[in-house]
């Protein structure tokens, strides 16, 4: 028997966690956008997760809300009709999005971007690179 479960479609998923993203990177509650766009925050839940589609006035409203433009939530959406990807295989998992939809990573992000000098900046990132050789090092002895 087949199931009939309609599974969401993925620009929607795509786009709704392009929403969480910056919705996370701002601070900001699901029930204070919910608010702010006049509907609950279980709505904003359903958008999040792709399983309901977001309108395109409601889109607008958001991008105005959490301060980006609409072009925003549809960075590297998947099936774009540019054909630069050709005959290439699908991408995996957008590392970026999931890393700074974690808590860890949004921590970092945050406290990386207060760092107003790029020297610093730089050294960061170097003791991050360092560590993360010396861990995958590790892995392999």
């Amino acid at each position: 028997m087949l199931e009939n479960k309609k599974k969401p479609n993925p620009v929607d998923t795509h786009v709704g966690s392009r929403v969480r993203l910056r919705r996370t990177m701002l601070g900001m509650s699901q029930e204070k956008l919910g608010e702010s766009l006049g509907i609950t925050f279980q709505q904003i839940q359903k958008y999040e997760k792709g399983s309901n589609r977001i309108g395109a006035s409601r889109l607008q409203r958001m991008s105005e809300v959490l301060n980006v433009p609409v072009a925003f939530f549809f960075e590297d959406a998947p099936g774009g009709i540019d054909g630069k990807d050709g005959f290439a295989e699908p991408s995996g998992p957008d590392y970026v999005v999931d890393f700074l939809s974690s808590t860890e990573g949004l921590q970092l992000n945050r406290a990386f971007v207060r760092i107003a000098d790029p020297k610093v900046r730089r050294r960061v990132i170097d003791l991050v690179r360092t560590l993360a050789d010396t861990a995958a090092a590790d892995d392999k002895a």
